[in-house]
């Protein structure tokens, strides 16, 4: 029997919201920082954020390994943090599902203990898996928890997945979402024009996961011929890495462009946004370095927010790149209506 989604919270994931996809909160000898992890999501919470995505990416996918062993504990101190803010209107709690399906399973298990909504369920590191493989792994999980599909670029550790395969994923009664995160165009269009083919199309929600491409996703209408009929879907939201620093401006922008796109023409000034906001996450996601100082980027802008008390990572290779520290200075000099530091102050003198 396949996990339900409760109709409000689906109502809410439908309409479009901001998900921050969840850091780690760390000292400097790389234990966790309870007191500042709570914190973070105090913050996106009070930020206007629609829901948290923990476990994830951005969340150091280290925090399975046997030697740090926190995957609990970030779940259970993030949903710790959503009671005591005693949260009433709709509040997604997102869980960051991978591995094998044995893994993956007892992964949905620990999130569904923990009131997790979904399972975001990435894909990577199952190379030798053939997609009709990776059909069924989602289906195991759907048993247990509604999934919200991801597809994650290669360059941090995801693969390559067909139009087939997202063709099947999209029959699979339970899966509410998709976060398309390929950062490649050919690859994104694959995914939605899968779901347009679908029955289930008005059912899946699509999100972005494209942070080199938020505001031009979201503005766009996607529009394909379907069996003789013309079908449009769009992008209603965003899950995303980016959006784990600056998300009360996030959640602004995320307003604004719901009511622009029920508009004939998009404003011009959105388009220069768009290259605004790509610019600033080539330097917190470290582009010109392939990524290597992604999740270091996002530590960075938070320590210097005062939101972390250090950008230290669990890996040793997760750090920020030469040259990153200054790509920072100059976006924040150059972009300054882009961030939320007026915010974040505000919410550390209250906190």
């Amino acid at each position: 029997m396949a996990a339900v989604l409760q109709e409000e919270l689906l109502r809410h994931l439908q309409e479009g919201t901001v998900i921050p996809a969840h850091p780690l909160a760390l000292t400097e000898r790389k234990e966790l920082d309870a007191e500042s992890q709570k914190r973070l999501t105090r913050y996106y919470i009070r930020a206007g954020a629609g829901g948290i995505a923990v476990g994830v990416h951005t969340t150091q996918f280290e925090i399975r390994d046997p030697k740090y062993n926190l995957f609990e504990k970030v779940l259970a101190l993030a949903a710790e943090a959503v009671e005591e803010e005693g949260v009433k209107r709709p509040f997604l709690k997102i869980a960051g599902i991978c591995g094998e399906t044995k893994q993956a399973v007892r992964e949905a298990e620990i999130a569904k203990s923990f009131g997790y909504h979904l399972g975001l369920v990435s894909l990577g590191g199952l190379n030798h898996y053939s997609e009709r493989d990776l059909v069924r792994h989602v289906k195991e999980i759907s048993r247990i928890l509604p999934v919200f599909g991801f597809y994650l670029q290669p360059a941090v550790g995801g693969r390559l997945l067909s139009y087939e395969f997202w063709r099947e994923a999209a029959e699979i009664e339970n899966l509410y979402a998709i976060k398309i995160a390929p950062f490649n165009r050919y690859q994104t269009l694959d995914v939605v024009r899968a779901v347009c083919a679908s029955e289930r199309r008005g059912d899946i929600a699509l999100y972005t996961g494209n942070d080199d491409h938020i505001l031009l996703d979201l503005l766009t209408t996607f529009r394909f011929t379907i069996d003789g009929k013309t079908v449009e879907k769009r992008i209603v939201g965003g899950l995303l890495g980016q959006w784990a620093v600056w998300t009360a401006k996030a959640v602004e922008l995320l307003e604004e462009i719901k009511k622009v796109r029920t508009k004939d023409a998009i404003p011009a000034e959105y388009l220069a946004h768009a290259n605004e906001l790509t610019d600033a996450n080539g330097a917190i996601f470290d582009a010109k370095h392939r990524f290597a100082g992604c999740i270091s980027g996002i530590h960075e802008v938070l320590r210097r927010q005062g939101l972390l008390k250090t950008a230290v990572c669990l890996s040793e290779k997760e750090k920020l790149s030469p040259g990153q520290a200054e790509e920072i200075d100059r976006i924040y000099e150059m972009y300054p209506h882009l961030n939320d530091d007026e915010f974040v102050k505000k919410f550390l003198s209250d906190d």
